[in-house]
């Protein structure tokens, strides 16, 4: 395959791009606006014609060739104009991945060239429009009836997805690639849609969470278990929504951690088993990690301001062992918590 700097920092992963395709099932030719290098476009050309488009002749020139190694030349036309000068009455759907970086530099989020709001007026010419957005994209930007989708691959959150009315199915989604691993009975309570056809020979398993309505959650006291959610949770609003889809509860109204007594597993968050829970005090936290031998540890920080490289060092942290070190609020108060991760062999 060949790639530029730019279309590859931009270009989606072949997973995510399998992912979005999905959408354009029912479609018989998928116009690919803003192509790059060609992340999306082998990808949408399976099986339908397409239409490659973009005004750098090198990217599109490399987005053919890419869409032939691949195996998706069949069916598929190439165009070299500036997006908004197209015509697309030929077309009956469109995926459009706008630039968001300029000279180099990133685009604050919600600014594109074209820009978004050009974008979402597709929809008034084609119904079925599919934009690929900064996940950093504010929720306001999005049309009424529009579905906004966060898309994670394992816990690196990827991109943002919006999907015009003529394909929206919800309002908001997270969904969670899992790469390589095909869920068992044992994954528990919001698997949602499941894998993705051939996930149990390999392929990633595709996990599926859209709003589950029910009573406000409870806030209590962290239990023997800690649940950071994924970051497709955490931006698509909907770390309620698991916690009623796992029964679990929140340490705090206004931060994204659950809690439960049982060492829940789910695509959706990280659990971890809880070792230590008091307020925050770094220097009787200090000496607790030591009393545990714990020598390496990864800080995570939600809720509270200060320097995690800088506390990492005043903890002066000794021994073979390792830990999570949540450092967030509970219930208001500042709160610290030391974890392992479930199934670690020193804590298991």
């Amino acid at each position: 395959m060949l790639f530029t700097r730019a279309g590859l920092e931009q270009a989606s992963s072949e997973v995510a791009a399998r992912h979005s395709a999905a959408r354009y099932a029912g479609a018989r030719i998928v116009a690919d606006l803003c192509c790059g290098i060609g992340g999306n476009l082998s990808a949408l050309v399976a099986g339908r014609r397409a239409i490659a488009v973009d005004r750098d002749l090198t990217s599109l020139e490399f987005a053919r060739h890419n869409a032939a190694v691949c195996g998706a030349a069949d069916g598929l036309a190439t165009v070299c104009t500036d997006v908004r000068d197209l015509a697309l009455a030929s077309v009956d759907a469109v995926f459009i991945d706008p630039a968001r970086r300029a000279g180099g530099r990133r685009l604050r989020a919600g600014h594109s060239e074209p820009p978004l709001t050009w974008c979402l007026e597709l929809a008034s010419r084609i119904p079925a429009v599919g934009i690929k957005a900064a996940p950093g994209l504010p929720h306001e930007l999005v049309p009424a009836g529009w579905e906004i989708e966060f898309l994670a691959v394992g816990r690196s959150l990827k991109e943002a997805l919006l999907w015009s009315p003529a394909l929206a199915t919800t309002q908001r989604r997270a969904t969670v690639l899992v790469p390589g691993a095909a869920p068992g009975p044992g994954l528990g309570p919001g698997s949602g849609a499941g894998p993705v056809p051939g996930a149990a020979a390999g392929l990633p398993s595709e996990h599926t969470l859209v709003p589950v309505p029910g009573e406000q959650v409870p806030v209590a006291a962290p239990g023997a278990f800690l649940l950071d959610p994924s970051p497709a949770i955490t931006r698509a609003g909907l770390v309620e929504d698991l916690a009623r889809e796992l029964g679990a509860w929140k340490i705090d109204p206004m931060i994204a951690f659950l809690a439960a007594d049982t060492a829940l597993r789910t695509p959706f968050a990280r659990t971890l088993r809880v070792l230590e829970s008091a307020p925050w005090n770094e220097k009787q936290f200090a000496r607790t990690l030591r009393g545990l031998g714990i020598g390496a540890a990864d800080i995570r920080r939600r809720g509270l301001a200060g320097d995690v490289r800088q506390i990492h060092r005043r903890l002066g942290l000794q021994g073979e062992g390792s830990a999570t070190i949540v450092i967030t609020r509970m219930n208001g108060k500042p709160w610290g918590l030391i974890c392992a991760a479930v199934g670690d062999g020193k804590f298991s």
